[in-house]
This record gives C-alpha cells, structure tokens and sequence, in this order.
C-alpha cells in the first residue's frame, strides 16, 4: 500500500484543488427563437434544435373581482 512521505502542505493541497472549481452551466442560442437555454435541454419555449417538441400553456393573469 502507498504511503506518503510526508504531509503535504496546505499551499500544496490548494494547488491540486485549484482545477475542482465548478463551472457555469454552458449555455446554447435557440435557432428558431434566438433565446439562451442549457446545452441538450429543450427551451422555455418548448423548442429543441429549431423545432418545437412541447407544447407550452400561455400564462393566465388573475383578474381581481372589483367587488
């Protein structure tokens, strides 16, 4: 079994988990609508490489009764 010599230090320890950073998610265009979205996921929109793949409901304002 490997064993150290001896401990390593914590600039050391730094430096291996300097590249363990997370990074952002990378982001694509939407042919179609122009719009940002998450690589390989299907847009707000409902659109996946330029053809639309979900229908997506229109929001529904709610109108307060003038009572």
């Amino acid at each position: 079994m490997a064993v150290q010599k001896s401990r390593k230090t914590p600039s050391r320890r730094g430096m291996r988990r300097s590249h363990d950073r997370i990074k952002g998610a990378t982001l694509s265009e939407e042919r179609a609508t122009g719009e940002m979205h998450r690589r390989h996921h299907v847009s707000a929109e409902g659109f996946y490489r330029g053809r639309q793949v979900v229908e997506v409901a229109e929001e529904i304002e709610d109108v307060e009764d003038p009572e």
